[in-house]
């Protein structure tokens, strides 16, 4: 397995060989994450027309057959309330979400999936699940699992050390 070129290292570069392993290893993870991340959007827009956060939006509508509040898809995707909004309108005039008020109070607003949602969903999950492989590729599977349980080892070190409560 060879090193990315320094073009796709752009947060690494800009550390240097002397820094901390820390520091090294943080710089790693975040330009790891938007390397990948970038080309997720990039595939998302051109094959679905959809950006990241509204397949995050519809995964979490997804595992939740019964619908959930805007407040808690906020909460879920880490986006504003008035971010959810626009998303979920912008979802439901492409018909794949409806909105509804499932008791007396008017305040309360759940969102699903349509069906026509649920059948996008599935389709983008599984194309999102191809791309992590093709991107992967260069990894066997044996380097993945360890680096799994190596990150759940710097997380909750991270974790274990935060100045308050974590975000949910």
């Amino acid at each position: 397995m060879t090193e990315p070129d320094d073009t796709s290292m752009d947060l690494e570069i800009t550390t240097h060989a002397r820094s901390k392993p820390e520091t090294r290893l943080w710089l790693r993870m975040l330009s790891t994450t938007k390397l990948i991340s970038t080309e997720i959007r990039k595939r998302l827009r051109a094959e679905f027309g959809a950006t990241l956060p509204q397949f995050d939006l519809m995964a979490q509508l997804y595992r939740e057959k019964e619908g959930l509040r805007l407040g808690e898809l906020s909460r879920r995707t880490m986006v504003t309330n008035g971010n959810i909004t626009g998303l979920v309108e912008r979802l439901e005039a492409d018909g794949l979400v409806i909105r509804e008020t499932p008791t007396d109070d008017r305040r309360v607003t759940v969102a699903r999936l349509t069906e026509a949602g649920i059948s996008t969903f599935s389709a983008m999950a599984e194309a999102h699940e191809g791309w992590l492989r093709d991107l992967m590729g260069d990894v066997d599977e044996a380097m993945i699992a360890a680096l799994w349980q190596d990150i759940g080892c710097v997380k909750t070190s991270a974790a274990n050390h935060l100045s308050g409560p974590a975000d949910p």
